[in-house]
């Protein structure tokens, strides 16, 4: 397997999946000061309600240009011309800048309509929490400029560092904040819950500060100004206009989970008080079990997804100038990608469904229907990481207009999908709509990408059956325990989070089992995996 996507991936996961981590674990202090199990779902359903639309203008914000500029500076620098590479990442820097202020002025004039039509029972609370990731918005887009320059030259360590900063400093923001609003000034959970929100822009300023100092650190801009003697001149205006357009469909990708979680967040209340006529804190509860807390933690599967679909991206794009040349290469990395993604995604959420009672109780309240909706959305979240995968892949391969239709017809199953299924099944419903709809874009892509490049999907296979095996594991490990710590008895935080270490240390001893014998490491790794290979020394 290619050692630069083992080791761009492991740097992308160190950073995405543990700042991912952060993002949840500080939930137990954060919501033990926010009050009642009332007051909690209400916090959840206004934060959330807050994140989502923030996640898409972020989206809309860079317009996909961190993507499109790594992928142009990996082009530039396969043609061994850094000069052309360093200049879009200029051009890209100076356009994100506006592009956050446009952002930020949009988002501060729709809150009212955002908060109005979301399922939360204080739309005036709502309007606060909304605009005050406005800072945010207008700083994250230019700052992501500087990580896509990074992953561009396949350095993804400050890619990677940046965001454990950007997510560290944002949950101390949080917790001290709240701590002081509530235990010390005496005042209202939601304002704690506006600071908390605004607490992004603290994160993002520390982000930007450590890549700015990596940039300075790293010496690169002189260098290349000085190494490329024989690049052509490239017209500004027209590498304007190529950034622009390809960055078009990774608009599309990277705001497709944000859009899904949208569509539900604004008809979810309109189906539910409207034609169902559920009450406005029924409505809020259901939607804060089904989508505003289980998000927190799904989104520590997507994000490893979206790791390795990054990590590859940047060395598909530079082999893609010479294809014919590079084609078996090509095809390697594609395998790499796919197997690596099956490898690690599958065991994750197999495990997180095992656990979805004690997970869910541990972060947030004991709650069955809660622990079901978690199972649901890990399942979800799985065709998620994929679809996304898979798209990435095919805009490394320059099948950005059909990896544009396959989403936008995606996004169509979705919006059709919505009304009938959240209609008849309410939260189930809205899950199943965005799982249907990217398991259309996920199995559609692979298709297409085989089609073109014959890509051998053999080493899956294996991965799958050395899955199922894990399942059966699974099963016999929580009859076991069944009996020494009883799954429906775990009221505790404390026991359920002893009950959850006992359960994945077995499960993770397994699983390095399985893949050992079966040879499955020895096929992917070119090794069997134990301990001593988490040293990552040639990650070094």
């Amino acid at each position: 397997m290619n050692k630069k996507i083992l080791s761009g991936t492991f740097w992308l996961s160190f950073g995405s999946i543990i700042s991912r981590v952060l993002g949840i674990v500080y939930l137990i202090p954060w919501l033990y000061m926010i009050g009642s199990p009332s007051h909690q779902t209400a916090a959840q359903a206004l934060f959330n309600t807050a994140y989502t639309p923030y996640a898409l203008f972020i989206s809309l914000g860079t317009a996909g240009f961190p993507s499109a500029v790594a992928r142009r500076v990996a082009y530039f620098n396969g043609k061994a011309e850094p000069r052309n590479a360093r200049r879009v990442g200029q051009i890209g820097f100076v356009v994100m800048l506006a592009s956050g202020i446009i952002c930020g002025i949009l988002l501060w004039v729709l809150a009212p309509t955002i908060a109005r039509t979301s399922p939360v029972s204080s739309a005036s609370s709502a309007i606060l929490t909304l605009r005050s990731l406005v800072p945010a918005i207008v700083l994250i887009p230019s700052m992501s400029v500087l990580r896509g320059w990074f992953q561009g030259n396949s350095d993804l360590k400050p890619y990677g560092v940046s965001q454990l900063w950007e997510q560290f400093i944002r949950v101390i923001a949080i917790l001290v904040g709240t701590y002081v609003i509530i235990e010390v000034l005496g005042r209202d959970y939601k304002e704690a819950v506006v600071f908390s929100t605004f607490a992004a822009f603290v994160g993002a300023v520390a982000s930007y500060l450590y890549l700015l100092r990596r940039l300075r650190g790293s010496g690169a801009p002189a260098d290349i100004a000085g190494s490329d003697r024989q690049s052509s001149t490239r017209d500004l205006f027209g590498m304007i206009r190529t950034i622009v357009y390809e960055s078009i469909p990774f608009i599309l990708v990277g705001s497709a989970i944000s859009i899904c979680q949208l569509v539900d967040q604004l008809f979810f209340k309109q189906i539910m008080q409207g034609l169902l006529h559920h009450s406005a804190n029924a409505t809020q509860y259901a939607y804060t079990i089904f989508s505003a807390n289980p998000n927190k933690i799904t989104t520590v599967v997507v994000s490893l997804a979206m790791a390795i679909s990054e990590t590859s991206l940047p060395l598909i794009s530079s082999k893609i100038a010479h294809v014919q040349d590079n084609m078996t290469g090509i095809q390697r990395d594609i395998e790499s990608n796919l197997n690596l993604l099956t490898f690690f995604l599958l065991p994750a959420v197999i495990m997180i469904c095992a656990l979805s009672y004690p997970i869910y109780g541990i972060f947030f309240n004991f709650d069955v229907l809660g622990g079901h909706y978690l199972s649901f959305n890990v399942l979800q979240s799985l065709l998620l990481g994929m679809g996304v995968n898979i798209l990435t892949v095919m805009q490394a391969l320059r099948m950005s207009k059909k990896a544009s239709w396959l989403l936008l017809i995606g996004l169509v199953v979705k919006l059709v999908l919505q009304f009938p299924l959240v209609y008849f099944f309410q939260g189930l419903g809205a899950i199943l709509a965005t799982s249907i709809a990217f398991g259309v874009i996920f199995f559609s892509g692979l298709h297409v990408v085989r089609k073109y490049y014959g890509v051998n999907l053999r080493s899956l296979g294996q991965i799958i059956l050395v899955n199922l095996g894990l399942v059966v594991a699974v099963l016999v490990i929580g009859i076991v325990l069944h009996f020494i710590f009883p799954i429906t008895n775990l009221h505790g935080k404390f026991t359920a989070l002893v009950f959850c270490a006992v359960f994945g240390l077995i499960y993770l001893a397994i699983y390095l089992l399985l893949a050992n014998q079966s040879g499955l490491s020895q096929r992917l790794f070119q090794r069997k995996l134990a301990y001593k290979y988490f040293r990552y020394k040639h990650f070094e």
